[in-house]
C-alpha cells in the first residue's frame, strides 16, 4: 500500500473508518472502507471484505461491524452504497437483481474494489463477501455470475433466490443468463468458492418475501423456492450443494431477521478461511 494521493492534512481521515466515495465512473453510488492504518505501505496482495448493506442501507453499520476483524486479521472493508430511487422514484430493491433499467449493481461493486484499490495503491487478495437479507439476494446472484472473482461468500436470509436451473429464466433459473449478462455461470469456478448460509432460527418471513402477481418481479415460479426464507435458503443451499460446491449451513438460535445476530458467525467463516494454512 503506497496511500492515496491526497493532501497531507487530510491523511489521517483516509485510515481506520474513511468517509464515503463517489464512484468516479458513476457518482450516483459511493462506498464506505475500513483501512487499518498498519497496512500502509505493507507489500503484496491484502484481503478484502465486502459487506452489501439490505433495503434499509446501512453500509457505515456494516462496515464498523467488520472494523475489529480488519485489524486482527489484516485485511481491508468495502462497503458500497446502492441508493433507493435510481432511475425510478419508487424503487427500492434495484440492486438485488444485478441490473435494472440497464445499470449493472454487479459491476458497479467490481469497479469500487478497483478503484479502492488503486486509490490505496494495494493488490487485491482474496474477496470475501457477505450481503444479509436485501444484499444476501445480491451476494448469491453474484456468485453465480463472478464466482472467479470470489473466495468465499455469505449468504445471511434472502428473501428470494436465483436457483441454477438451466429450464427457467432469470430471475428465478440461470437458463437466459449469458444473453441478460453477457456471461455465463462457470460451475468450476463455483466450486473453488467457499459458501455459508446463514440465517435466524426464527427467520420465516412468509408474507414479506411472498411474490403476488401483483409485484413488479413476478413471473411465473417466483415462489417455487418456498414458502418463506427459511425454505428458500435450504433451497438454494441444495442447489449449489447439487453443483458440487461447499455450503456450511448456520442457523442462529432464537434470532428472528436481524442482520447483527448473524455476523459472529460470519466473522468465523472469514477468519477461518483467512487463517487456514498460516503457521500458529
Amino acid at each position: 500500500m503506497t496511500g492515496p494521493r491526497i493532501e497531507a492534512r487530510f491523511a489521517h481521515y483516509l485510515y481506520g473508518k474513511a468517509p464515503g466515495w463517489a464512484l468516479q465512473t458513476d457518482q450516483r453510488f459511493s462506498y464506505y472502507t475500513y483501512v487499518p492504518p498498519r497496512l500502509a505501505g505493507q507489500p503484496g496482495p491484502v484481503p478484502i471484505v465486502l459487506v452489501v448493506h439490505g433495503t434499509l442501507r446501512q453500509p457505515t453499520v456494516y462496515r464498523d461491524a467488520f472494523a475489529e476483524f480488519a485489524e486482527e486479521h489484516g485485511c481491508v472493508v468495502l462497503a458500497p452504497l446502492f441508493p433507493c430511487g435510481i432511475e425510478d422514484p419508487d424503487d427500492v430493491d434495484n440492486y438485488k437483481r444485478l441490473e435494472l433499467h440497464g445499470i449493472r449493481f454487479d459491476l458497479l461493486l467490481i469497479r469500487m474494489v478497483e478503484e479502492f484499490a488503486g486509490r490505496y495503491g494495494f493488490e487485491p487478495g482474496p474477496l470475501l463477501l457477505h450481503g444479509f437479507s436485501g444484499g444476501a439476494q445480491f451476494a448469491h446472484r453474484f456468485l453465480l455470475l463472478h464466482a472467479e472473482r470470489l473466495t468465499a461468500v455469505s449468504i445471511g436470509a434472502p428473501g428470494a433466490v436465483t436457483l441454477l436451473d438451466e429450464e427457467r429464466d432469470w430471475w428465478v433459473g440461470t437458463r437466459d443468463l449469458a444473453e441478460r449478462f453477457g456471461k455465463a455461470v462457470d460451475p468450476a469456478a463455483l466450486r473453488r468458492v467457499r459458501v455459508l448460509t446463514v440465517i435466524g432460527e426464527q427467520d420465516h418471513g412468509g408474507e414479506e418475501v411472498w411474490v403476488p402477481e401483483t409485484s413488479r418481479h413476478w413471473m411465473p415460479e417466483a415462489n417455487r423456492a418456498g414458502a418463506d426464507r427459511q425454505e428458500r435458503l435450504l433451497a438454494l443451499k441444495r442447489n449449489l450443494t447439487a453443483y458440487g460446491v461447499e455450503v456450511e449451513r448456520g442457523v442462529v438460535p432464537g434470532a428472528g431477521h436481524k442482520g447483527s445476530a448473524m455476523l459472529p458467525v460470519v466473522r468465523d467463516f472469514f477468519a477461518r478461511i483467512l487463517t487456514e494454512g498460516k503457521p500458529e
